[in-house]
């Protein structure tokens, strides 16, 4: 026998929230039963995040834009030559001898994603990944402006053809074209000055194949992605939005819909005798205004971006209809089932703790890092020469210059008493990034010789006030030799 269905007290059904909220069905939303593909025409909404997203969309594609664009000295504020293993970020210069710090910034920016997620939910997704900003930011404004609204857009599929509708594919696909190919651009020329790209665009194909290979295969993805792929992409491919479950618990902030308010939903109320019912009047406008085509009264879900839509959407239907916004909000699980939400948590506060401290370490690697590397190296060849009653050792001075700029340097020795120094140079100029290697010879009576003698060179910059010093032992005779 069935259990009795659950009475109204009060108006309201006095259940959980697990059995107010209607599991969703097994199957995306955006691929039918078949494994055929349908197509998502997220509806036009206005509100306060559609607003800020915006803003936020407009930054982000400016600091791309203008990254390898404007210089900070005499290079691009981005910069990797990857061809020479020169990385010029932000008026600093880095190379292959730096790899250490990408490294802990990768692992600092690692943490950070998890302690966001585990606090705000999927809110990169939403408002800074680059699938998001550049799909919102700039294609489905084009789709809209030349496609019309969403009503329109749906009555052209599988409609006849027209020249009208074959002219503005054509204008459609054309414009996708031509902003993947200024995005393919702009990604070419994070790798090359802006000078050095011109200077291809000018020469044409035939004189720098590869590059113009990379350009045509960019411009290539990221049309494919952006004119067709598109939430598939976050749905199906990338791996983040699989993990989110894992980095969730009840105290996350996420984009939800609170049942206990909106249930039994139906139409709006308009007499007394009528049934009670919840707030939402089932417009369905918040799963019309969803990128993933989910339906967000169904709970939290893999496919759910964090871009607010929703929330601007329904926003708008409250007011039209006079109840108060927030059916749908910001809010953690806990809050929607109206229990308290705890802050402070093991989880935040461990990836709280693994974020700062990888931050602390790559800040201190950063700040004590010298803007020139210098190294005492033995000279290839025999470890040491006898001639003269005396021992000769061979090195040289291997000095890398980091800055952006070419700089002057100083090198002064300091060898056991007694012993004759032979520098090629004790002062010289070195390009950014570039290297240079000093020959020096240490010669020492052999009486005078015993073993842990050393060699020390101080390399100093000149109007700078950082130096380096290195050491390395003299080889010689033994007693019994």
């Amino acid at each position: 026998m069935s259990a009795p269905a659950p009475q109204p007290v009060g108006g309201k059904y006095e259940l959980s929230l697990d059995e107010l909220i209607t599991p969703p069905d097994a199957q995306l939303a955006s691929i039918k039963a078949d494994g055929s593909r349908v197509r998502i025409f997220p509806s036009d909404v206005r509100g306060r995040f559609i607003r800020a997203r915006r803003v936020v969309f407009g930054v982000l594609m400016l600091i791309y834009v203008l990254a390898p664009v404007i210089h900070l000295g005499k290079h691009a504020a981005v910069h990797l030559d990857v061809e020479h293993r020169a990385f010029y970020l932000l008026g600093n210069s880095f190379n292959a001898q730096d790899l250490w710090m990408l490294v802990l910034f990768a692992v600092s920016g690692v943490f950070s994603l998890l302690l966001i997620t585990t606090w705000r939910g999927r809110v990169w997704c939403g408002w800074a990944c680059p699938q998001t900003v550049f799909l919102e930011g700039l294609y489905r404004p084009i789709e809209r402006l030349i496609d019309g609204p969403r009503e329109r857009r749906l009555k052209a599929v599988g409609a006849k053809m027209t020249a009208g509708s074959v002219a503005r594919r054509v204008a459609k696909h054309a414009l996708y074209l031509l902003v993947s190919a200024g995005l393919s651009h702009v990604a070419l020329a994070l790798f090359l000055s802006r000078e050095e790209l011109w200077g291809m665009m000018l020469e044409g194909p035939a004189a720098h194949p590869t590059a113009f290979t990379w350009s045509v295969v960019v411009t290539g993805l990221a049309y494919f992605n952006f004119a067709w792929f598109r939430e598939q992409f976050c749905v199906v491919l990338c791996p983040y939005g699989r993990l989110q479950s894992v980095m969730h618990d009840r105290d996350s902030i996420i984009i939800g819909y609170d049942a206990r308010r909106g249930e039994p939903r139906g139409p709006l109320q308009k007499k007394a005798t009528d049934a009670p019912r919840g707030d939402c009047v089932d417009c369905k406008r918040c799963v019309t205004a969803c990128p993933t085509a989910i339906d967000i009264r169904h709970g939290l879900q893999m496919e759910c971006l964090a871009c607010a839509q929703c929330i601007d959407a329904c926003d708008e239907v409250m007011d039209r209809i006079g109840k108060p916004k927030g059916l749908i909000r910001y809010a953690s699980l806990a809050e929607l089932d109206h229990q308290p939400r705890r802050v402070v948590r093991p989880r935040l506060v461990l990836y709280g703790v693994l974020t700062t401290a990888a931050t602390i370490a790559l800040v201190i690697g950063l700040w004590g890092r010298t803007p020139f590397e210098a190294n005492l190296l033995r000279l290839p060849g025999l470890p040491y020469v006898l001639e003269n009653g005396q021992v000769r050792n061979g090195f040289e001075v291997h000095l890398v210059n980091k800055s952006p700029s070419t700089a002057d340097y100083e090198v002064s020795v300091h060898a056991p008493d007694g012993a004759q120094v032979e520098l090629a140079q004790n002062h010289f100029q070195v390009e950014s990034m570039h290297n240079q290697r000093i020959p020096l010879l240490v010669r020492l009576d052999r009486a005078r010789f015993m073993p842990g003698l050393a060699v020390t060179v101080e390399v100093r910059e000149v109007g700078g006030d950082r130096q380096l010093e290195r050491s390395a032992k003299m080889l010689g005779p033994t007693a019994a030799q």
